[in-house]
């Protein structure tokens, strides 16, 4: 039958949406000039990666890499060139304290001063404020309720001479914290190098806060070290320990006699200031106080005058070890070579690297461990437990708190000390541990405690 108006309206309908689609799919036309164009921007990135590479390997830019065309996309790359990695400029934050060379008190008190006055003269620093010693003491006293003097300043600049410079200086605003403009004022300056600019001018940045921060503690440290050393050298027989070894400080060493930190000599006011001061403080005291408070004073500081020059100076070096009564009889060459062994298991100690006290710790939990996870093995009366669960039930029978991957570590040193009684096998995604419970649990506490024993003799 010959086609109906219908159907050819609906033909012509379906041909006029073909040829829409075939005009919307087909692509625009190139322009004459695009080909070379887009070849030139190709050639102009190829170039870039290969300086790249070269600066990455260290032998520059080749004579003739750069590209004739538009030169703002190589700038941020020769820019980036010219500064040190990241991972080299501030390598020495990541260079940590061994955990055994504690600190006094005292001198962590003295690091927490350090670092709030660091926050506070950072803060207005970068504001292109003056820091004065007025702000930043009471921004101290604030922060760690502790008080602040000029001295603990003394002391900073002290252990870490060149973190500020310090200057007396007058007609400064002071926006009424009770000085007076005309008075002299101490300033803080935070000493940085060229390369810490951001817009031609210093900036104290984040990551240059904690290198501060790590340098005032190794600071610390190498102070605790010259005393420890005087300790060493005053023992009998004398020690000598190498101070890049050190991981320890003696067992007798007691670090909070460490003498305090003579405060560095702060800068003051001219001669004529000074005299015109102390002139005004005498006589405002003078008319405050009674004759008899005047008397009473001057008696007090005349009897402190002669205790001070009547007291000997009292050395805290240990004394050499005198023979007691107990060892009479008993041969010289004997004690002096026992005292040169107990020296040198001191010394071992004090130099021991932190993850090999770390495993002696381990080994020294094993033997209370190992009554545990027999009992696990014959609660459970499996043959062998995946390390999940066994870690999960060792943890909930310890007696001190463990997170799991803890407690695995000790599993697998059960299986490296003791290989014919723990196993850990891997079977497919699992990693199961397997335990002999025929062998005898004495006989297992008895090897794990020589074991420990054996290592920490090393």
């Amino acid at each position: 039958p010959l086609p109906t108006q219908e159907d050819l309206a609906g033909l012509r309908c379906r041909l006029q949406r073909v040829k829409a689609l075939a005009q919307l799919a087909q692509l625009p036309s190139v322009p004459a000039g695009a080909s070379t164009d887009l070849w030139s921007r190709l050639e102009r990135v190829r170039q870039l990666e290969l300086r790249i590479h070269e600066k990455k390997a260290g032998s520059g830019v080749r004579p003739g890499a750069q590209p004739s065309g538009d030169t703002r996309a190589a700038a941020p790359v020769a820019e980036a060139g010219e500064k040190a990695p990241a991972y080299q400029r501030f390598h020495t934050l990541a260079q940590d304290l061994p955990p055994g060379l504690t600190l006094p008190y005292k001198f962590k008190v003295l690091a927490e001063m350090f670092r709030s006055v660091d926050t506070i003269a950072g803060m207005l620093f970068n504001r292109a404020e003056t820091i004065t010693f007025t702000k930043v003491k009471q921004g101290v006293q604030d922060m760690m309720r502790k008080q602040f003097e000029e001295r603990h300043m003394g002391q900073i600049k002290a252990v870490y001479p060149t973190s500020y410079r310090l200057r007396r200086e007058k007609n400064i605003p002071t926006f009424g914290n009770g000085v007076k403009k005309s008075d002299y004022q101490l300033t803080l300056e935070p000493v940085l190098g060229e390369e810490e600019k951001v817009d031609g001018r210093p900036h104290l940045s984040a990551s240059r806060l904690l290198e501060r921060r790590k340098e005032f503690n190794r600071n610390l440290v190498n102070i605790v070290k010259q005393h420890h050393k005087a300790f060493l050298a005053a023992l009998s027989p004398p020690m000598v320990v190498p101070e890049e070894k050190l991981t320890r400080w003696h067992p007798r060493f007691n670090v909070d006699e460490v003498p305090d930190i003579s405060p560095a000599e702060l800068p003051q006011p001219p001669q004529e200031d000074r005299l015109t001061t102390a002139q005004e403080v005498l006589s405002t005291a003078r008319g405050m106080l009674t004759p008899k408070m005047e008397k009473a004073l001057a008696n007090l500081a005349l009897r402190t005058a002669e205790a001070g020059a009547g007291e000997s100076v009292v050395s805290k070096a240990p004394s050499p070890a005198s023979t007691s009564s107990a060892l009479k009889g008993v041969s010289q060459a004997l004690l002096e070579r026992i005292r040169a062994k107990e020296a040198q298991k001191l010394q071992a100690l004090m130099t021991r690297d932190p993850r090999q006290e770390e495993r002696l710790a381990m080994l020294g939990r094993l033997p209370a461990m190992a009554r545990i996870l027999r009992n696990v093995f014959v609660a459970e009366k499996k043959q062998a437990l995946t390390m999940e669960v066994a870690c999960a039930r060792m943890t909930d029978s310890y007696d001190t708190q463990m997170p799991p991957g803890e407690m695995e570590k000790h599993l697998r040193l059960f299986a490296e000390v003791l290989p014919d009684w723990v196993g850990i096998h891997a079977v497919r995604t699992d990693t199961y541990i397997k335990l002999d419970k025929g062998k005898d649990l004495g006989l297992i506490t008895e090897r794990l405690t020589k074991a420990a024993k054996e290592a920490e003799a090393l």
